[in-house]
């Protein structure tokens, strides 16, 4: 690396285009292939047509799909790179969420926010202050270390909703992003604010968490009012009496919402917990009644 305090982070072969160039759409554009390298400073794009360095500093946004034609349709993983009015799609040989890890990393490790945590706990607004914290991104997990020595881990996979919104920070009116996850068995809401960018970095990784967990699961009735005493804190034992049904009935439909990935299993004969998505399913039906 030739630039003072500048340091490798990944260096692999992949494919790369460019979509969009200064705000206008590109017309049938093709990959090209070639290196791939990114460090602490910018991402380096290398091809049998040369050299292209994007500084970090110019990255905007991260996106997902940008399928311009059949060419870009037909590739399964990349990560669309936005910055000034361009975008840049990029593929590579390591895992694309390992790449897309890494670039998190190197634009958001060790930044200053701000934070209020818990800002919600089981649903009560709780009389917390905003702190300066730092930001790591490690896989799977925003990680924030808040100045009075709290650590808050935010697990992309428990992600239930983010949220944008305007409130008074510090005396300032201010963009946050409230995020509701679980702390220990308990729903909680995380706010973050701070400057533009890095608040439009996180909402974009939040987000990538948030779309993973959404409802998408065809469920009916009985299932439904399962997932609500559930979410309403009825015990696993306890939904047999609760909900005048048969135990072997209620342990039938325990299997069938593991099998789709709304509750976990606990232990055998018969606890479960709700996870993300369950906790988003039975909240709409609470709120469909």
């Amino acid at each position: 690396m030739s630039k003072e305090g500048e340091h490798k982070i990944t260096d692999t072969q992949g494919k790369f285009l460019q979509v969009v160039k200064s705000g206008r759409k590109l017309n049938d554009p093709d990959w090209t292939s070639g290196r791939v390298l990114l460090s602490n400073k910018r991402i380096v794009l290398a091809g049998n047509q040369g050299k292209r360095s994007i500084p970090l500093s110019d990255v905007k946004g991260l996106k997902g799909r940008y399928d311009v034609n059949q060419a870009v349709a037909s590739v399964s993983d990349y990560l669309s790179v936005e910055f000034g009015d361009n975008v840049i799609l990029i593929g590579t040989n390591v895992d694309i969420e390992e790449f897309e890890t890494d670039l998190y990393g190197a634009l958001l490790n060790q930044k200053m926010i701000l934070t209020k945590h818990p800002a919600v706990e089981g649903g009560v607004v709780q009389d917390t202050n905003w702190e300066k914290a730092r930001v790591k991104i490690t896989d799977g997990m925003v990680n924030v270390a808040i100045a009075s020595g709290t650590f808050v881990g935010i697990e992309l996979d428990d992600i239930g909703s983010v949220e944008r919104a305007t409130r008074t920070v510090k005396g300032e009116q201010r963009t946050v992003l409230e995020v509701e996850h679980t702390q220990g068995d308990t729903s909680v809401q995380t706010y973050v604010s701070g400057q533009t960018r890095r608040c439009a970095l996180l909402e974009s990784l939040f987000q990538k968490g948030e779309r993973k967990n959404e409802g998408g699961v065809e469920l009916d009735e009985v299932e439904k009012e399962v997932l609500m005493a559930l979410y309403s804190g009825v015990s696993p034992f306890e939904i047999p009496g609760f909900l005048g049904m048969e135990v072997d009935e209620v342990e039938s439909i325990f299997e069938r919402l593991i099998e789709v990935d709304v509750l976990e299993e606990v232990r055998k004969r018969r606890e479960v917990s709700l996870k993300t998505r369950g906790r988003n399913i039975a909240s709409e039906s609470i709120n469909e009644k």
